[in-house]
């Protein structure tokens, strides 16, 4: 769908229609011919919606913002758990004080299937900005939490307690965060560069963990251990007042999705309307097979996202015996690394495709985890860096298309409550419990190349999904009108769906 300028050379005339439908990317080309046939007319100026820069600014910008925040929290709390432990632990060896630490932040993830399914639905009926704004609030109040409760010396069995609280709280509103972050940007973004634009979203993400991670490294260098235990790790909790009143302030002054605003066609209204009561039954019902690849694409990244950002801090200090200052500086670098990637990999999913990125990334993890992780072992600093390194193209590999592909999978009237569950679900399951289940995994066999073999096998499970994976790059999302960058750009499409509606009828 790339937009020949009216004033460079090229093509004029009656050959122009049939040399853009040749360069159509083959799901664009299958895609606006279902539409056309459906409609039995021509798209029109009114069919094809115009993205206003500013809006779209702001739209990414409020989103990211979001994602920034959220995985702000996340990089502190996996960088202080060895601290978070003896504060709320302290009567526990320094192994089950991490592995109490990790519990309690994997709890956080046993109740965002819960957030998801209550505010999924409401963001389909009462608007995507609406619920946004919401989960906003709710992540700062539990985030700055953390940073006021009492540790165990001062109120005993309440402290962790509280904190757990405090993380369900957090996972609870992070239940709606992320689906309908991505259901937003998403539907704001013009189809062709959907790919780059939703890479946004965790481009933020990661900026947030490194944020969270800068700050942690220099409280750890600025400050004494009994200084960071007293009161240095409640730092980072507390800016997240004043960053959730910025984020919240961004978020309301948004206008709603034009997907959510304006439906495709009465058959989507009509899906819309039946949905409203019983959304998960037809949600289940209807789309099993997208929750399924959404679930699979889910496990493949965020096992990725939760090895490298929650667990392999603790596991340099805890099982490599490597100084807090090094350990966290080496997963600074690699989220530094992530952050210089991601939107130009995002970029590239939309001129070769999702599939083929995802694909081949599966692939390398299956390879290049366990060399990785031997690397990572090595003495010195070059190879470590390296092994670092390694782990974050694959997860730059997985995070940049993730928020372009998982909505395209869904059509706009249950979209963003799809998200809610497949996206949580999975990341419940498989993501959040990652920092878990491998402490205890090399705590339990004393193979300290585990965390290597649990990539592996979710590298084998992206590689079985991504056979099930439609191409959905530049295609138009189901239920929402083609949007376009610019009036050159809906000229062409127009022009183009007259040429294939020409071929479609002769071919009738």
């Amino acid at each position: 769908m790339d937009v020949t300028p009216e004033n460079q050379g090229g093509p004029s005339g009656p050959e122009r229609p049939r040399d853009t439908v040749a360069h159509l990317p083959q799901q664009v080309r299958e895609e606006l011919t279902r539409r056309l046939r459906r409609s039995r007319r021509t798209l029109r100026e009114e069919d094809v919606r115009i993205v206003e820069p500013p809006l779209l600014r702001r739209a990414v910008g409020a989103s990211s913002l979001g994602n920034c925040m959220e995985w702000f929290d996340f990089g502190v709390y996996s960088y202080l758990a060895a601290t978070i432990g003896k504060v709320f632990f302290p009567g526990a060896s320094p192994g089950a004080q991490v592995i109490s630490s990790f519990a309690t932040f994997a709890a956080a993830f046993v109740v965002r299937p819960l957030g998801g399914l209550v505010f999924g639905p409401l963001g389909d009926r009462l608007g995507r900005q609406k619920i946004l704004a919401t989960t906003m609030i709710m992540m700062a109040i539990g985030t700055f939490a953390i940073g006021v409760i009492p540790g165990y010396s001062t109120i005993g069995i309440a402290a962790p307690v509280l904190l757990l609280l405090a993380r369900m709280v957090q996972g609870f509103s992070t239940g709606g965060e992320y689906g309908g972050a991505t259901t937003f940007v998403a539907e704001y973004s013009p189809d062709r560069r959907r790919g780059f634009l939703s890479s946004w979203l965790d481009f933020g993400t990661f900026v947030g963990y490194a944020l969270g991670s800068a700050l942690v490294t220099l409280l750890n260098f600025a400050l004494t251990d009994d200084q960071m235990l007293a009161w240095g790790w409640r730092v980072p909790f507390l800016i997240a007042g004043p960053l959730g009143a910025i984020g919240l302030y961004m978020r309301l002054k948004l206008e709603e999705s034009p997907a959510f605003q304006q439906q495709l066609d009465e058959h989507e209204k009509d899906l819309a309307q039946k949905s409203a009561g019983s959304e998960f039954r037809t949600i289940v019902k209807n789309h099993w097979e997208a929750l399924l690849v959404c679930m699979g694409i889910v496990l493949l990244y965020n096992v990725t996202n939760y090895m490298v950002t929650g667990y392999l801090p603790t596991y340099q200090t805890e099982i490599l015996h490597r100084s807090s200052g090094f350990a966290d500086l080496l997963v600074l670098l690699g989220m530094v690394w992530i952050v210089l990637l991601i939107t130009f990999i995002g970029r590239l999913s939309d001129h070769v495709g999702r599939r083929p990125v995802y694909a081949v990334a599966a692939a390398a993890m299956v390879v290049l985890s366990v060399p990785a992780f031997l690397l990572i072992k090595m003495h010195g600093t070059w190879p470590p860096v390296f092994g670092v390194l390694i782990l974050s193209t694959l997860l730059a590999c997985f995070a940049a298309p993730s928020a372009a592909t998982l909505p395209a999978l869904f059509p706009t009237a249950v979209r963003y409550a799809a998200m809610g569950i497949g996206f949580n679900f999975a990341v419940a399951a498989f993501g959040g419990t990652t920092p878990l289940v491998t402490a205890a995994l090399v705590n339990g066999t004393g193979d300290d190349l585990m965390p290597a073999y649990y990539l592996m096998l979710a590298g084998a499970v992206g590689l079985l999904t991504v056979k099930f994976l439609p191409e959905t790059a530049q295609v138009p999302l189901d239920g929402s009108p083609p949007m376009v960058g610019s009036e050159q750009e809906q000229r062409e499409l127009i022009t183009t769906s007259e040429a294939l509606y020409r071929a479609t009828r002769k071919a009738a």
